[in-house]
């Protein structure tokens, strides 16, 4: 049974009239009267009674009618709310993202979405990494952000997106707060703020273990706002990604020796056919800019754009000081577009772009 075929006979029950009928429905008569014969065939009896001035509709068509009448308008809306999400129109979208990401950047690249797509329903599902893998793989998400702590997993497709370095988090006054960087071993003995269900826990304890380091746990939470109020109380040092601390009364110090980071990536299930909401939340993602590792320790420590100049500044003068002994270029050397790379050579190390 086609939905031609009913269209064709509404059309006919409308005008009891073939030719009318056929006009409506922009096809030929003789089409149109085979159709509603097919339809007929199919049914097993007359629809339509084909008199001479007197088209009417039989016991049957009478029946079939407000059936027929409900299945085209039904499928009329099917098509329409198919055309809409197609167009992104009234579309939904499910995102996952990884509890320990830093909620400003995913709520700045999902609000940049949502500003460019227009009338969409995005929903972020805080999870864990292993709610966010059975939620993918079930198709309870469509797309996730996240991190593996280990090799990637074949059941997914991903794209990279930012790299960011584990810190310790401390007070102010904390001892390690005016270092630049924080040696592993300077940990071994201190009180440790743990931050409960961080998927990257097990590689660090790991590394520090075979290092002979032992730190002192005193507290637990999986809420973060607790833990961070530990921290700054003093009572001890967490461990973060850098881009998820968003607190100006807690200072941030990269790790070192050995220094640790992860990969944030976008996921989709590989193999898996995706709406075109996820599609264009790819390609956003392709053009987003995302933070550069290391920005977000200088700018805990107040140090910004311009404590990254002076502090390139400060290493130009010890490479100009190593070539030449007194800070200033030695003769018929280099040229001073040298030391200008270097100097920009020396931000962008400071910065972590390289």
């Amino acid at each position: 049974m086609e939905m031609q075929h009913i269209r064709y006979f509404l059309a006919v029950t409308d005008t009891l009239n073939f030719t009318r009928a056929a006009e409506q429905c922009n096809v030929s008569q003789p089409a149109l009267t085979r159709a509603i014969k097919t339809l007929e065939d199919e049914l097993g009896a007359p629809l339509i009674n084909r008199e001479r001035r007197n088209t009417h509709l039989t016991e049957l068509g009478r029946l079939m009618e407000p059936y027929f009448r409900t299945i085209f308008e039904q499928s009329m809306s099917a098509k329409s709310a198919a055309n809409a999400f197609t167009a992104l129109g009234k579309a939904s979208l499910k995102i996952g993202a990884m509890c320990t990401i830093g909620p400003s950047i995913v709520s700045d690249f999902v609000a940049r979405f949502a500003r460019e797509i227009g009338e969409i329903d995005i929903e972020v599902r805080p999870l864990d990494l292993p709610a966010l893998r059975d939620s993918l793989t079930k198709g309870d998400l469509e797309i996730a952000l996240l991190a593996f702590p280990g090799p990637i997993d074949d059941a997914f497709h991903t794209l990279p997106l930012f790299t960011e370095r584990f810190v310790a988090v401390t007070s102010r006054s904390h001892r390690f707060a005016n270092s630049e960087s924080l040696p592993c071993r300077e940990l071994d003995g201190e009180p440790y703020i743990n931050r409960m269900n961080c998927e990257y826990f097990d590689a660090v304890s790991g590394a520090f273990a075979a290092r002979g380091i032992k730190m002192r746990q005193i507290f637990s939470s999986e809420c973060n706002e607790w833990v961070m109020g530990m921290i700054k109380s003093g009572l001890g040092v967490g461990f973060f990604p850098e881009f998820s601390v968003k607190d100006s009364d807690v200072t941030l110090t990269p790790l070192v020796e050995p220094s640790f980071t992860r990969t944030v990536r976008l996921a989709t299930v590989r193999g898996r056919r995706h709406s075109p909401a996820v599609g264009a939340l790819i390609r956003l993602a392709r053009a987003h800019r995302w933070p550069a590792i290391g920005t977000a320790a200088a700018e805990a420590s107040g140090l910004g754009r311009r404590g990254l100049e002076q502090k390139s500044e400060k290493y130009g003068a010890q490479q100009r000081h190593a070539n030449g002994g007194d800070g200033r270029r030695p003769a018929g050397r280099l040229k001073d577009s040298t030391y200008r790379r270097r100097a920009r050579k020396a931000a962008q190390i400071i910065r972590g772009e390289v």
